[in-house]
């Protein structure tokens, strides 16, 4: 006898592989693989979140009104255009399960997030990687890969797990070259982070389309990673569609008022940029001080690729920062078997890890 029968391609899925949370051997653990918030949650959002403890019998708000009504004032952007999710990833499978069928072509940038060809791949889809240069995404290449069954361009800007960025200017060029009828969703789960003045999260390109969807997360700024909260806005006829298939209450009550007072939070958030500015300059320095090669990133973790040399590889090195208790993130399933990614952690934390790596370096 044999039991049910999956979809074919259901097989074939990757399954997705979190960072590291514990160091085998080692007395104690500081983790640095998942790009987590290094000033831990907002305060103010978990007063909220406590405070909801005492109405878990109640069923969350379907329509999560007022985490809308939030978002649309923070962004000055309009709330019946505003999806919410567990996690930006559900908003992401909830756009393949909509507008690819099996056969249906998705592309994303190589080295890109894992989540991409996982859930076109889920869906029947099929993922089409294109090059990049020098870990950033090319606009070029894209467009060379557009066929009449490509549906979906993935693009995490800035993008995951190099932290490099392209320019709203470039990546308006490429929605201005792709048929209409491919949707260009925007991950901008790492937004909250960039300080330069010619990148756009993709507000003003969702405005101005019909194909657009931009995604974000409360899991990095906001601190909120346990809770699974992330959000989209698209033109209004893609947020409906969406909306109209996610499940019914799919954001849990607590998460929603801990997103509300979270945006609230202007002094968390000031404070956890400034932290993350600041240390992203200082631990470039040391590494290529130590004779690494950090790839210039605009988030809040950064892509050190090491030398391909006996004993000084990344593999060796994420083996010695493992014993020591240290977990980064070692990515060959990416093809980036030769760097490791480093979320910035706390001061403490920064410096130690700096200190094992010269360590490891220099022995």
């Amino acid at each position: 006898m044999t039991g049910p029968e999956p979809r074919p391609w259901i097989k074939q899925l990757d399954v997705y592989v979190g960072g590291k949370s514990h160091a085998e051997g080692a007395e104690t653990t500081v983790k640095l693989s998942s790009n987590e918030s290094a000033l831990g949650a907002s305060p103010k959002a978990i007063t909220a979140y406590l405070e909801e403890a005492e109405k878990l019998h109640r069923y969350p708000d379907a329509s999560y009104h007022d985490l809308r009504a939030a978002l649309a004032e923070k962004y000055t952007i309009e709330a019946g255009q505003i999806i919410c999710g567990i996690g930006s990833d559900e908003i992401l499978k909830l756009a393949c399960r909509a507008y690819i069928a099996p056969g249906d072509e998705v592309i994303f940038p190589k080295h890109s997030f894992m989540m991409y060809p996982i859930a076109a791949a889920s869906f029947g889809g099929v993922p089409i990687e294109v090059d990049d240069t020098d870990y950033t995404a090319n606009v070029d290449n894209i467009l060379a890969a557009v066929t009449d069954r490509t549906r979906i361009i993935f693009l995490a800007n800035p993008n995951n797990p190099t932290g490099t960025y392209i320019s709203a200017k470039e990546v308006e060029r490429l929605w201005k070259n792709i048929p209409d009828n491919i949707l260009l969703i925007l991950d901008s789960a790492y937004a909250d982070f960039v300080e330069k003045d010619d990148y756009q999260a993709g507000i003003e390109l969702v405005q101005k389309s019909r194909n657009v969807l931009m995604t974000r997360t409360f899991s990095k700024l906001y601190g909120l990673a346990a809770l699974r909260l992330g959000w989209g806005y698209a033109c209004p006829d893609v947020a409906s569609i969406l909306d109209r298939i996610r499940d019914p209450f799919n954001v849990p009550a607590p998460a929603q008022v801990a997103g509300i007072a979270a945006l609230a939070d202007t002094n968390f958030e000031n404070k956890a940029r400034a932290h993350n500015s600041k240390w992203l300059g200082i631990l470039r320095g040391e590494l290529i001080a130590m004779g690494l090669e950090p790839i210039p990133s605009v988030t809040n973790f950064i892509l050190i690729k090491f030398p391909d040399k006996t004993g000084k590889t990344a593999e060796n090195a994420n083996e010695y920062l493992l014993k020591q208790g240290f977990i980064l993130r070692w990515l060959p399933g990416q093809k980036l078997q030769h760097c490791l990614r480093l979320t910035i952690g706390t001061e403490t934390q920064n410096r130690a890890v700096i200190q094992r790596l010269k360590e490891f370096m220099e022995h």
